[in-house]
């Protein structure tokens, strides 16, 4: 029955600490939405930058694809492939930066709980 503990506990612990190292990856904590918002729109960016990288090396093969042989069909696909993951990066980054930029901006405003009206049916004291 010790040993069940133990393991279970033990189990959870290695757990809770691989889920603070992931959440400390990047460095930023989780409540700093302007950072979070930087570091979404740099992930962007280099996304982006690899995808016109691929997209320029695809123009080649498709130009030029007697120099490639067989090969340059492996190219081709592999490129393609490496296109459909660089966009579907772009566009979660730029949706995460979205959504953070959009708490950043609840920050900033923050709801004051004491200046909402209540219900005239409420029985709290105003």
């Amino acid at each position: 029955m010790k040993a069940l503990k133990f393991s279970t506990l033990s189990a959870l612990l290695a757990l809770s600490l691989f889920a603070s190292f992931v959440c400390a990856e990047n460095g930023i904590a989780n409540n700093d939405h302007a950072a979070l918002v930087k570091h979404y729109e740099n992930l962007a960016k280099e996304a982006e930058a690899k995808l016109q990288e691929n997209k320029a090396a695809l123009e080649e093969y498709e130009g030029h694809s007697y120099y490639y042989g067989r090969q340059g069909m492996d190219l081709h696909s592999h490129t393609l492939g490496n296109i459909r993951h660089y966009e579907e990066s772009l566009k979660e980054n730029l949706s995460n930066a979205e959504q953070h930029r959009k708490m950043v901006s609840g920050q900033e405003n923050p709801i004051n709980k004491a200046k909402i009206n209540l219900d005239r049916d409420s029985t709290a004291v105003r």
